[in-house]
């Protein structure tokens, strides 16, 4: 797993495909709103449309803003906790 994302408001870590785990094939995101702390995981097809949408936000080089703003549209899918062990 990889950090690409951190600000104040939000966390993202990339976690890679493996191949000898069926749920992660195509591997997957985890977005962490700090704010509410709760967080959702995508993976497949979801996964890989988010991908596609942060390489073209990427080529925009916005600001920390406008990358919050792009993850504030997942807000209302984040109905998990997140829970330190």
């Amino acid at each position: 797993m990889q950090m690409i994302y951190n600000s104040p408001n939000y966390c993202v870590v990339e976690f890679p495909p493996q191949d000898n785990h069926l749920a992660m094939m195509s591997g997957g995101y985890e977005i962490v709103d700090k704010n509410t702390q709760h967080e959702i995981f995508i993976d497949g097809a979801l996964a890989a449309k988010f991908r596609e949408h942060v390489q073209k936000l990427i080529e925009e080089e916005p600001s920390l803003e406008e990358v919050d703003e792009f993850l504030g549209q997942f807000d209302i899918l984040m109905t998990q906790p997140v829970v330190l062990h």
